[in-house]
């Protein structure tokens, strides 16, 4: 069983690529719920709230664990392998990478929280690339909360997203890069406030990939015609863990 762990629904976009690519493997998604979002936390607190989610799945029998969260990932990762040297992991960051490698303006744009743009990750991928190209960043204000509360598509949520997109857009970014699991959920809305010549890219299949190549590697790659189960828990309470379940399948 593979687990997937973020503060609330967005990972749920992590879990969509792992169950295309991934047909045989069962999944269990944890989202948290109770204590979303935790872009504007502590580190202390992300740290703290994540090992008791990666706890929690390692107790569900869990042969690997994907951190579908840029700021979990960012704030305590690192710990996680330490503590756990025998489990998988796998990390999420901003595709800053394809980003810089593929911009034709020199200008890239990245949507992320605040502690995700205060990471280790980000700031190692903005030291690489920023010599090579101009990085605009911005912090998805609102973006978890509309998207917890399903509201994707409102006249408020697009107010929001031009508030972020359109400083990028102005800048010459024709790369956005979706720095947070919650914000591909808006990628309707941000594509079309960004224009049609700007690309927006996100992790989520680059995940799948790495998920499977570490199956392979440690041998852990469920049968062909396994059946699979799929599994959804929270911190919250039974409402907050059936709006997990509809999200997942009501694309």
């Amino acid at each position: 069983m593979i687990g997937i762990f973020d503060s609330g629904l967005g990972g749920l976009s992590v879990w969509q690529a792992l169950y295309d690519a991934l047909p045989n493997e069962s999944l269990i998604y944890l989202g948290d719920g109770k204590r979303c979002p935790y872009g504007s936390r502590s580190e202390e607190e992300v740290r703290q709230f994540t090992e008791e989610a990666v706890e929690r799945l390692l107790s569900e029998g869990c042969k690997l664990i994907v951190l579908a969260c840029n700021t979990a990932t960012a704030v305590a990762i690192k710990g996680l392998r330490d503590k756990y040297p025998t489990v998988p992991f796998v990390g999420l960051e901003p595709a800053v990478k394809p980003a810089a490698l593929t911009t034709k303006t020199g200008v890239i744009g990245v949507l992320a929280t605040e502690r995700s743009l205060q990471g280790d990750h980000f700031r190692r991928n903005e030291e690489k690339y920023g010599s090579e190209v101009k990085i605009l960043k911005a912090v998805g204000e609102g973006f978890v909360e509309v998207v917890e509360r399903n509201e994707e598509h409102t006249s408020e949520t697009e107010a929001l997203v031009r508030k972020a997109v359109e400083p990028l857009v102005a800048g010459g970014a024709d790369k956005i890069v979706l720095g947070c699991t919650h914000y591909p959920f808006l990628r309707d809305v941000i594509a079309r406030v960004a224009g049609e010549k700007v690309d927006i890219i996100d992790s989520s299949e680059a995940v799948a990939r790495r998920v499977a190549t570490l199956l392979d590697e440690n041998g852990i790659r469920s049968d062909e015609g396994t059946t699979p189960r799929y599994t959804f828990l929270t911190f919250a309470d039974e409402a907050y863990r059936e709006k997990l379940f509809n999200k997942a399948f009501n694309r």
